[in-house]
């Protein structure tokens, strides 16, 4: 580095005279407009460059951890003092300091690994002077590894006596006060490797999370269901009325979206004689964020070959109690203060249109009067488009008035044939199709129908969505010229639905955000 670099270094002084000092300065640049950290991490950096002058590396490789905190406390919890003082046995473990009592010669401290907590205890007596030094320079937040043996503290609790604590990872920046820890709600979504540390209900939902996703894999394979993929990039997105987000393929040179659904590219695998398909994929959607909507999701997408929507709603009551006693236990549990049950056979099944009567109090003087049902909405707050059909204002006063008050599991079938594109018309009524959508909480998580296979009547669904486009619709559905071939070759009749698995997390960990189950949520970029 040059003399005049180095004299447009902010002016920051070490509380050390070490020859490691000037290390460290690239990064203390960072924090010179920060009163808030510049001293404690001047003051960590000290304690670093006093590690390296004694000849301790602050960040070695080679440690082997043998030992969880969970299995020890499973095998020797229930051991009596003696019985604990009688095992030959030295454990060797690893985990992030979270909390240091220190008195003098002897110190308490907890370590965390990704198993839970354990205590520690470290004596000079026992480490030697030497080692106790060092150790007493190890700050909150440190990764370490301890060799040591157990005994029970006078209170009782499962101690881990050391003779040896290793620094394995130097912490720079301090964690949260444990008193208050993270409540800057932001700050927990944009930090949350931050979070995890200090967050115990954190840890636990993406465990939550991770069963969820293990349990609906094993079901759908232990009902004949293949786990396949498919596109995340695709020529034509298809399969929902969503806006998609646009990227480019240079080599190629040719535009590509991100997928919106992978429903066109599964039911591809129906024509091509897969009878049972599943695919738990990343959807992209280019549009708002809220408690409920991130652009980036997961669903768990299936497709069966010579079923119908009505046989997908006995899977779906079977599918969601499965998950639920896997995951919390039971089938009857708890979401915001209020008991859902998911066994299966109390789920309700309700028309579309007579949901809007009987659930949203509205007459079908209402809800087929094009004229009063636009006012209406106009009045609720919600744009109403030129052009719009009926249909789409009777899916926003069911969005207004039905929706939020489906509190217990509902399965709302036959929608409107103009807002289902995808969906088999049903045999008796051509206005309507058999496709139903699932709801519980007050929100949508699944969508599913009977498969429309007819090439002919998929043209011409495909047209109007395309009609709808160039008149402004962002959100309707391409024309897909491949898909059509495919379903000339012909595709069997059969069923698939769709289930939003944030949704689903969301549930069965009783969050009200969305961004509180996925470990990343997408945020403005900071100011």
């Amino acid at each position: 580095m040059s003399d005049q670099e180095k004299s447009k270094r902010p002016s920051i002084k070490l509380p050390t005279k070490s020859q490691h000092a000037e290390y460290f300065m690239p990064m203390l640049e960072s924090f010179a407009n920060r009163d808030d950290l510049n001293e404690v991490v001047k003051n960590r950096v000290a304690k670093s460059c006093d590690l390296l002058e004694a000849g301790y590396a602050l960040f070695p490789n080679g440690f082997r951890k043998e030992e969880d905190f969970s299995e020890i406390r499973a095998e020797f919890e229930g051991l009596e003092t003696e019985e604990l003082e009688a095992l030959d046995r030295v454990f060797c473990c690893a985990g992030r300091i979270v909390a240091n009592r220190s008195f003098g010669k002897v110190t308490f401290f907890h370590l965390l690994d990704r198993s839970g907590k354990m205590q520690c205890y470290a004596a000079r007596e026992d480490m030697g002077e030497e080692e106790y030094a060092i150790f007493k320079k190890f700050d909150i937040g440190d990764i370490v590894g301890v060799h040591g043996t157990l005994f029970r503290t006078k209170t009782g609790e499962l101690t881990l006596s050391c003779k040896s604590v290793k620094l394995l990872t130097k912490s720079i920046r301090p964690l949260p006060e444990k008193y208050h820890g993270l409540k800057d709600v932001e700050i927990r979504y944009r930090q949350r490797y931050v979070d995890l540390i200090v967050t115990p209900r954190t840890r636990e939902i993406f465990r939550k999370r991770t069963q969820v996703v293990r349990e609906f894999r094993r079901f759908m394979e232990g009902h004949g269901f293949m786990e396949v993929e498919t596109p995340m990039m695709q020529p034509i997105p298809g399969g929902a009325t969503a806006r998609p987000f646009v990227t480019h393929h240079n080599t190629l040179d040719m535009q590509l979206y991100m997928r919106i659904a992978p429903e066109l590219y599964l039911k591809r695998l129906l024509v091509g004689g897969f009878e049972k398909v599943f695919e738990i994929n990343r959807n992209f959607r280019n549009e708002g964020i809220s408690t409920q909507h991130n652009p980036e999701f997961t669903m768990c997408e299936f497709y069966w070959a010579y079923a119908t929507f009505e046989d997908l709603m006995d899977l779906t009551e079977q599918l969601f109690a499965h998950i639920a006693q896997a995951v919390c236990g039971s089938t009857v549990i708890t979401y915001q203060e209020q008991e859902i049950d998911l066994t299966p056979g109390k789920w309700t099944r309700m028309g579309f249109a007579e949901s809007l009567e009987k659930i949203g109090g509205h007459s079908a003087d209402l809800y087929t009067n094009y004229d009063k049902l636009a006012a209406y909405i106009k009045e609720r707050g919600e744009k109403v488009i030129a052009g719009e059909k009926l249909a789409k204002l009777q899916a926003k006063l069911f969005d207004l008035d039905v929706e939020p008050r489906l509190v217990q599991p509902h399965f709302i079938y036959h929608y409107p044939t103009d807002i289902s594109p995808l969906s088999r018309k049903n045999e008796k009524d051509p206005t309507i199709t058999d496709r139903f959508e699932l709801f519980m909480t007050g929100r949508e998580l699944a969508n599913a129908f009977s498969e429309l296979n007819d090439p002919v009547d998929q043209r011409l669904r495909f047209l109007d969505q395309v009609a709808e486009k160039e008149a402004g619709d962002d959100e309707a559905h391409f024309m897909d010229e491949d898909y059509l071939r495919a379903l000339e070759y012909g595709m069997p009749p059969a069923a698939g639905q769709g289930i939003g698995i944030d949704r689903l997390v969301m549930l069965l960990t009783d969050s009200a955000s969305i961004r509180e189950v996925i470990l990343f949520p997408l945020l403005k970029p900071e100011s």
